[in-house]
């Protein structure tokens, strides 16, 4: 085996993008090929931010594995393991991550962090069960090997987390503790109201605002700014479906917000003729909603609880299944709604030591 540092030599370029295209079906391979030709060539929107080392394995002139070391130049300590993807065979993950401690170790970094794919805002985390049920739109999709191959290479989980998946509900369905926070939030003079479209760029810039501040504690997050965060974001203006979108204010001043999109599988990241009219038309009649994002302000606690009220009657009126995506251990956001929990989906983030 070898394993071929690159910067933008086009054979090794289409060879790392092809690769999953072999590992995956067409419909559970989740990567957007565009995407990802513009962070190896350093277009994207957050380039800027980060250095990419990027790295094939070649076995009998096959390409078999890929991975990247992502270095940020105010993060001395640690060094990121992402864009991993690996043919089912030990020996060669092996060959990936000893390749990767040794870059990581002439660095000088104290640890390895993965997998995240360049940056928090990309994609990060490990999928570690459920691969029967096809990957929804914005989860960080893996080969069921993957847990595998860290854990027998000296990687230990340090992060974990849950998207809860809840059956649809009817008319009957009554939240008694999520109708008095709500009426509750209501007489303090809190407003959630759903966004018209054409206020879309208004509500992300209060959206950056809130989160920058409510997900700076999380592993692997780092700032942006406003620019670059509108930027990444434009494209869910297509996707969006704001009947399931919220906005709170206090006086005037936003406090809270809950995104959600329609399940779109994989389909927003294949982006072609044939795929745009079906995107449009899933954009209006929604099988299922994902709600990869919600967040309050740290001053107004119980809000997010009238939040979840207000997302879980435009549900309930369109009898409409959802998965709340993504949350952290320990967030309070995984006991919303718990009664009406079908399955978790579980993910990792994973460390390993250098010595």
């Amino acid at each position: 085996m070898k394993c071929i540092k690159f910067t933008k030599e086009e054979k090794y370029l289409k060879e790392f993008i092809d690769l999953p295209k072999k590992l995956y079906t067409k419909k559970d391979n989740m990567e957007d090929s565009n995407t990802i030709l513009d962070l190896l060539l350093e277009k994207h929107p957050l380039s800027h931010y980060f250095t990419l080392n990027k790295f094939l394995i070649y076995k009998d002139e096959e390409v078999v594995g890929r991975f990247i070391i992502t270095e940020y130049p105010d993060d001395k300590k640690t060094c990121y393991i992402g864009f991993f993807e690996c043919i089912n065979d030990k020996k060669v993950a092996k060959y990936i991550f000893e390749n990767a401690y040794k870059f990581a170790k002439e660095k000088k970094y104290k640890k390895i962090i993965g997998p995240v794919d360049a940056s928090f805002w990309i994609k990060y985390r490990l999928k570690i069960n459920l691969f029967d049920k096809r990957p929804y739109t914005g989860e960080p999709y893996n080969l069921k090997y993957y847990y595998k191959f860290f854990l027998d290479n000296q990687y230990k989980v340090v992060e974990h987390y849950v998207s809860n998946i809840f059956q649809s509900v009817d008319e009957t369905y009554h939240n008694a503790k999520f109708t008095e926070h709500f009426k509750e939030f209501e007489k303090l003079g809190y407003k959630i109201i759903k966004p018209d479209p054409k206020d879309f760029d208004k509500c992300m810039e209060e959206v950056y605002t809130l989160i920058m501040d409510l997900y700076s504690d999380f592993p692997t997050f780092k700032p942006l700014e406003k620019e670059d965060f509108m930027q990444v974001f434009k494209s869910y203006k297509t996707i969006l479906n704001m009947n399931m979108v919220r906005m709170a204010y206090y006086k005037d001043q936003a406090v809270g917000f809950c995104i959600s999109v329609p399940n779109y599988h994989n389909m927003v990241y294949h982006v072609n003729m044939k795929t745009i009219p079906k995107i449009l038309w899933r954009k209006n009649h929604p099988k299922e909603y994902i709600m990869p994002y919600l967040g309050v302000d740290r001053n107004h606690k119980g809000l997010g609880k009238a939040i979840a009220y207000s997302i879980s009657e435009e549900l309930k009126k369109n009898k409409l299944p959802s998965i709340n995506a993504l949350i952290r251990d320990g967030n309070i956001n995984l006991k919303y709604g718990e009664d009406k929990i079908t399955n978790q989906y579980e993910y990792v983030l994973l460390e390993r030591t250098i010595k």
